[in-house]
């Protein structure tokens, strides 16, 4: 099927003050190949980016942590020293020389972390709840490999400040890194979404309790991030219904109307929506429409980036439909560098290796090839329908 300007795909669009040439857009994805133990953004993250940058595109950077106590994935980036900086600024001044538009993504992940990572810090959460850290099957990557998360504690309210302060001075690093705005991870279970779904937020202060309570800490971070840049430079990703990372809500579609109608306020570059026929990168739902993009759209009066589970006709169709004003791509551009002109075109799909999402090397990074005009492996493997399930 050849994705055309038919159906809006590769329109113009207008994200806050940035304006992209056509709405196929990068996710964020964590691939923890930046430099160790100091969560550098090395030569090897500046070739990837680089390679997927596409003239007038927009590309989502993968989860910048805010701080050493805050780091929860082994190899992942951080946004928090000047070694740091200067590693980004050489990737977005590479991506702009493409032509393409860079957001970093901002993350704390919570209760999912290990002493391992953090200094010794102990991991911080909403609430406790022992069985998150006792779930054998749940595996973080650490310096000492793949292990449960450590236990963690309630964050006390006198430390909330404290983190919303780390979202802002983030974000001016980013700025001065020269990224074109930034986003705040605010789902799949890490600390935002813990506090804001009640299976995990059992407080009883100012930040638990009702939905207005819950969502508390999502609006002040989303608040100090606007000021130290301008709102039109701010987007927010959220999991409406998502069970990612031992989640759940008992009213899910309310609370993610109160976050959506809240964030109307900020006047935002988007509003980035995974939707929950995925879990982490796993299609759980495979036949299921984007919900929670469609429902958003009712509430939610800004541009709409929509993420999880679509290809090359679905995602056409939810533009069509108005549903979405982008859609963001995440395991299609892991395996092929230069996937807009694929969708443009019409050219088949490259499989990707999910053994290789969170190694540490080149293989399964930065060697999958442009499409080079048939020459490319015609394996059944290769092309977009037997990928789906994967």
């Amino acid at each position: 099927m050849n994705v055309t300007m038919k159906n809006g795909l590769f329109s113009p669009v207008e994200l806050g003050s940035t304006r992209l040439k056509h709405r196929v857009v990068m996710a964020p994805l964590t691939r923890a190949r930046s430099i160790q133990p100091d969560s550098i953004p090395g030569d090897l993250m500046l070739e990837y980016y680089t390679q997927r940058a596409s003239d007038g595109g927009l590309i989502i950077s993968e989860a910048a942590q805010l701080s050493l106590a805050t780091r929860g994935w082994h190899g992942a980036p951080g946004m928090y020293s000047d070694a740091q900086v200067d590693g980004w600024k050489k990737i977005v001044d590479a991506v702009h020389a493409k032509g393409s538009h860079i957001f970093a993504q901002l993350w704390h992940p919570g209760r999912f972390s290990h002493v391992s990572l953090t200094g010794g810090a102990v991991p911080v959460s909403a609430s406790v709840d022992p069985e998150y850290w006792q779930d054998p099957s749940r595996l973080i990557s650490t310096p000492i490999g793949w292990i449960q998360p450590s236990p963690h504690r309630a964050l006390e309210k006198s430390e909330i400040p404290g983190v919303v302060e780390e979202y802002g001075k983030a974000v001016e690093r980013a700025k001065s890194a020269g990224f074109d705005g930034v986003e705040v991870h605010a789902g799949n279970g890490y600390l935002i979404d813990q506090f804001l779904q009640d299976g995990s937020n059992k407080r009883t202060d100012e930040y638990g309790g009702s939905i207005e309570n819950r969502a508390r800490l999502l609006f002040e971070v989303v608040e100090a991030m606007v000021s130290a840049w301008t709102n039109d430079r701010v987007g927010v990703r959220i999991t409406p219904n998502g069970t990612f990372n031992a989640m759940s809500d008992s009213d899910p579609e309310a609370l993610h109307a109160h976050v959506a109608e809240g964030l109307n306020r900020f006047g935002l570059a988007y509003l980035h929506i995974i939707e929950p026929r995925m879990s982490g990168y796993l299609m759980i739902k495979e036949d299921q429409p984007p919900m929670a993009t469609q429902r958003a759209r009712k509430i939610f009066t800004g541009k709409i980036l929509a993420n999880g589970g679509f290809e090359p006709k679905s995602a056409a169709a939810a533009i069509e439909q108005g549903d979405a004003d982008a859609i963001s791509f995440g395991r299609y551009f892991i395996s092929n560098p230069d996937l807009p002109r694929r969708l443009r075109e019409g050219l088949p799909l490259a499989a990707y290796d999910r053994d290789t999402f969170y190694t540490f090397e080149a293989k399964g990074y930065t060697d999958y090839p442009l499409y080079n005009g048939g020459s490319q492996s015609t394996d059944p493997t290769m092309v977009l329908a037997p990928i789906r399930n994967n």
